[in-house]
């Protein structure tokens, strides 16, 4: 039977950019979307943090990153820092949500994602938001007296009168991390930004500023984002299985965080993709700014390390990885 086209889709995708590397990794962004999605028809926007008094450096985009992200049709939108600024800058991608179109449909990415495939064949269902299920157990630590999983989770759906049970994975076992509602937030959708951002920075804030006492002993920073982002899809009707499996972090994206672990673990596909975005002269020229990109991909550090490991059999935490790259005078971020 002849698979149904997916509908097409009018949506806008947004990153964050600013100095420094993630300037840098929304130019790769950027060039990654247009090569491998020529369907894609809606707005790239890159929103852009803007000098005040919670930025002790101004954090605008420099101008020539600025010019090579405008010749690849992206377009820069600012945004004023409330609530976090340089001293949480996971914040930003809740604050640049007020700065979006509100009402159109939109989908975020972490700047240091590379678009691997096209992007339209994505069935986006943007009245049930979901968000990267690429993660592992980061939050909560239960401490050996305290409450388990249950009892922290618990205690945050009961502050923002949220239906906890509902939010739980009965196929995992109890008091295992998997079964509740936790998200990477390296991509997140959803049908109105504003609404989205209204209900994601009241619950950051909320969590940030009157803390559970059952949170008494858990780190805040840096899970703040991940730790209000799953009530915040829940509390809109979304879940974790609103996207079929394998196309978001699988054949169609790849966050891929820093460029060493890129190129320690990440499949062929993803640094050919990388390579081929970044050869073109006009870009070359802007991308040599940055050291890690420079080093990595210009000058071949990036094949060093891809040899120092079997991709097939890579060590199953990622410290592991890090620490071999680091001996061998590697590791750049």
């Amino acid at each position: 039977m002849a698979r149904k086209p997916v509908k097409k889709q009018d949506y806008n995708v947004v990153v964050v950019g600013q100095s420094g590397r993630l300037g840098y990794e929304a130019i790769l962004f950027a060039a990654s979307l247009r090569h491998h999605s020529p369907d894609f028809a809606g707005r790239l926007l890159v929103a852009e943090p803007q000098p005040g008094p919670l930025w002790p450096n101004d954090p605008r985009i420099k101008p020539d990153v600025r010019a090579a992200l405008e010749s690849l049709g992206a377009e820069i939108v600012p945004f004023h820092s409330a609530h976090f600024g340089a001293a949480y800058p996971y914040g930003n991608k809740i604050e640049l949500l007020s700065a979006l179109p509100e009402g159109a449909p939109f989908v975020f990415f972490d700047t240091d994602t590379l678009i691997t495939g096209e992007l339209t064949s994505v069935p986006f269902d943007f009245n049930r938001p979901s968000a990267s299920l690429r993660r592992t157990g980061t939050w909560p630590k239960p401490e050996l007296y305290g409450p388990g999983y249950t009892g922290l989770w618990q205690s945050l759906y009961d502050k923002f009168g949220l239906d906890f049970a509902s939010s739980t994975d009965p196929s995992e076992p109890d008091e295992y991390w998997a079964r509740y509602l936790y998200f990477n937030a390296g991509y997140f959708f959803y049908k109105c930004p504003r609404v989205f951002g209204d209900r994601f920075r009241e619950y950051a804030l909320a969590i940030r500023d009157d803390t559970p006492v059952e949170l008494c002993c858990q780190e805040l920073d840096p899970w703040l984002d991940q730790i209000a982002l799953p009530l915040v899809i829940h509390s809109l009707g979304g879940g974790r299985d609103t996207l079929p499996p394998g196309l978001l972090d699988g054949t169609i994206s790849c966050h891929y965080r820093l460029l060493p672990l890129l190129y320690a673990r990440e499949a062929e596909h993803v640094i050919a993709t990388l390579e081929e975005i970044a050869a073109p002269n006009k870009l070359k020229k802007v991308l040599k700014g940055s050291e890690p990109i420079k080093r990595m991909v210009y000058q071949g550090r990036g094949e060093k390390v891809r040899a120092l490991f079997d991709q097939n059999n890579l060590p199953r935490r990622e410290q592991a990885i890090r620490n071999r790259i680091k001996s061998e005078g590697f590791w750049m971020r």
